[in-house]
């Protein structure tokens, strides 16, 4: 009988050790009928997808290309551009993603002056 109780005992501190958890991370009180407080966890916001950091990476990476445009130069890059095209699968994906494009060609004579 008392490894029964003890069982209880553990079910019920595992019980309440993980709703303290939730409510740790905030909580709102609720009002129920006759007037007690009862807190709630805050249901957590789902997070849909990174359009931000999406946005941010591809904004880096045409930045980048058009840096290298600049330092190399238009023939440079475009012969080191169709060195890639001639390699492997990995390398022709490269290529098609460092084609000057007309974003890469504005941010290269943006940044053309620096150098």
């Amino acid at each position: 009988m008392a490894d029964a109780n003890y069982v209880k005992f553990n079910k019920r501190l595992r019980s309440i050790d993980r709703n303290h958890r939730k409510l740790s991370r905030g909580y709102v009180q609720l009002v129920e009928r006759d007037g007690i407080l009862v807190p709630q966890s805050r249901r957590t916001a789902r997070r849909g997808f990174p359009f931000r950091g999406l946005l941010l990476t591809l904004a880096v990476f045409l930045v980048f290309k058009g840096f290298l445009l600049a330092q190399l130069g238009p023939i440079t890059y475009e012969g080191r551009v169709d060195k890639l095209a001639v390699g492997n699968a990995v390398e022709q994906a490269g290529a098609w993603a460092m084609t000057a494009d007309p974003i890469t060609v504005w941010v290269a004579g943006q940044l053309a002056p620096l150098f």
